[in-house]
């Protein structure tokens, strides 16, 4: 069962038993957040990429770059007991009111394909970045383009080959509707 506890954290529950926290990231989180996109970069992400790109990244995704991202961002972690095994932020589109794009989306390789990632796009999926905006973007790796694809984001103007960056850019497009809460359609 997953519960929405306060603003900004979810929990899931089996049974009587905590399992997991989606919740805010905290300045206290950026080392442990870092290491754990590492860890995910250089044993996941690297079946798509050369090592010498890999490792650039790693060298833009140190504690104080987190710490940075998360200042501009809505930034949440993903919890399992006291260990983040997940992360993922959303935040304006070139500091637009209706588009919005999600950042530094990571699952720890231990924990991939249990439904983290799912969690994870649901609550920013639940944000208010993402409930104002008309579009969002996901600039996405080569590996994560079928999870993206399997929640109902398409490639932006049918593009499927990755850009300069060596990133797939996927959208959602939301359509506003009477309650004003507004429906996701992809193109």
């Amino acid at each position: 069962m997953v519960k929405r506890e306060m603003p900004g954290q979810i929990t899931v529950w089996s049974g009587f038993e905590r399992v997991m926290v989606v919740r805010r990231f905290l300045p206290q989180d950026a080392e442990e957040v870092s290491a754990l996109i590492i860890k995910t970069l250089r044993e996941v992400n690297i079946r798509g990429y050369s090592a010498e790109y890999i490792e650039n990244l790693v060298q833009r995704l140190q504690p104080e770059d987190i710490l940075k991202r998360a200042e501009r961002t809505h930034f949440y972690v993903a919890c399992h007991g006291k260990k983040i095994i997940g992360c993922g932020a959303i935040g304006p589109y070139w500091d637009r009111e209706d588009e919005s794009c999600f950042f530094t989306i990571f699952v720890h390789p231990d924990y991939q394909g249990k439904g983290i990632g799912r969690l994870i796009i649901g609550t920013l999926e639940r944000d208010d970045f993402y409930l104002r905006a008309k579009r969002i973007e996901v600039p996405a790796s080569i590996t994560a383009v079928p999870f993206y694809l399997k929640m109902g984001y398409a490639f932006k103007g049918g593009v499927t080959e990755p850009d300069e960056e060596q990133l797939l850019r996927l959208e959602k497009h939301r359509l506003p509707c009477a309650s004003g809460e507004g429906a996701d359609i992809s193109f």
